[in-house]
């Protein structure tokens, strides 16, 4: 699959409003050559630091909101607890994402193991939609898993053309290619030919292209419609799921890959939409206190002229 469209370095990267990137991307490497335990500690420590600034308190208060929605039976205690522990994989996010794109092959493999590889390697033949929920720990699971074997990414490109060529370059190293998210039929051309794409059906995409159905105790939640059309597409792929999690020992992280989740006897994109959230929430319980509830999960409301779930 050709590469001609991903960014490319630009001469224009060298320009003097570059500067301050390449000399923050500078003390970042430096930082990524600590040992692994000092790496984690000042990764918690920018997440405590996070959760004290104003962005971090808004951001605070949108995930405890998704906690209260999707656990209507935790208590406030067990809410905290979770909301603390995820503040600190937030901070911890930014190095992980930084051992992902310039850590050695070496390295990857010492502070990380993989779990059911197998059933990746049994299924190739015919095309692997590979459920990677937005975990804080998604970019570094991805290299994880890519050393082993590798697919092609599905990504959002950024704004910025310095950081999208960056992004796509570290990305590129766990990564056969890269697709625009918005690519749905570069995705089903990938699984016809028997490749695993990276899929994220977890967030909020708006109303376009969208369902309304349960999420955890939500009964209504916006879902894309995007698994319908790549099984339709492509009925031979195999849904595969995969919970990349960090350690409570601190040493390092286990990427758990999961049997494939029977989607034959669904014909409809909202059974299929909930059937895949049910894919979803199943990844996320293994590991809630790393999962991304920092985003609006459910700001799209069925009706436009519902209130929204957030509180301002």
């Amino acid at each position: 699959m050709a590469k001609n469209h991903l960014p490319a370095f630009q001469l224009s990267f060298l320009k003097p409003r570059y500067w301050g990137l390449w000399l923050g991307l500078g003390l970042f490497r430096l930082i990524l050559l600590l040992p692994y335990p000092l790496l984690r500690w000042i990764g918690e420590g920018l997440g405590s630091l996070f959760a004290k600034l104003s962005v971090g308190k808004r951001r605070a208060k949108i995930a405890r909101r998704n906690l209260e929605l999707c656990f209507p039976d935790y208590s406030t205690e067990q809410i905290d607890s979770i909301l603390q522990t995820n503040l600190k994989s937030t901070g911890m996010a930014i190095i992980e994402t930084g051992m992902a794109w310039f850590w050695s092959d070496k390295r990857i493999k010492k502070w990380s193991k993989i779990e059911g590889l197998q059933y990746l390697k049994e299924n190739l033949n015919d095309g692997i939609i590979f459920v990677g929920v937005h975990f804080l720990t998604l970019e570094l699971g991805a290299r994880i898993v890519g050393i082993h074997q590798p697919g092609i990414g599905v990504y959002r490109p950024n704004d910025n053309p310095m950081m999208d060529w960056l992004q796509t370059r570290g990305r590129l190293r766990s990564n056969k290619n890269m697709l625009d998210r918005k690519d749905l039929r570069g995705m089903i051309k990938a699984l016809r030919s028997g490749d695993i794409i990276w899929y994220a059906p977890d967030h909020d995409y708006g109303r376009k292209n969208a369902v309304f159905v349960p999420f955890f105790s939500v009964p209504d939640a916006a879902t894309t419609t995007g698994s319908y059309y790549l099984l339709r597409s492509s009925p031979n792929s195999k849904v595969i799921p995969f919970a990349p999690l960090r350690n409570a020992d601190g040493s390092g992280y286990t990427v758990t890959i999961s049997a494939p989740v029977d989607f034959s006897d669904l014909t409809d994109e909202t059974d299929i939409a909930t059937r895949m959230n049910q894919v979803v929430e199943g990844e996320i319980l293994k590991g809630v206190e790393q999962y991304m509830w920092l985003h609006r999960r459910f700001k799209t409301r069925p009706d436009g002229n519902d209130g929204s779930l957030y509180r301002d």
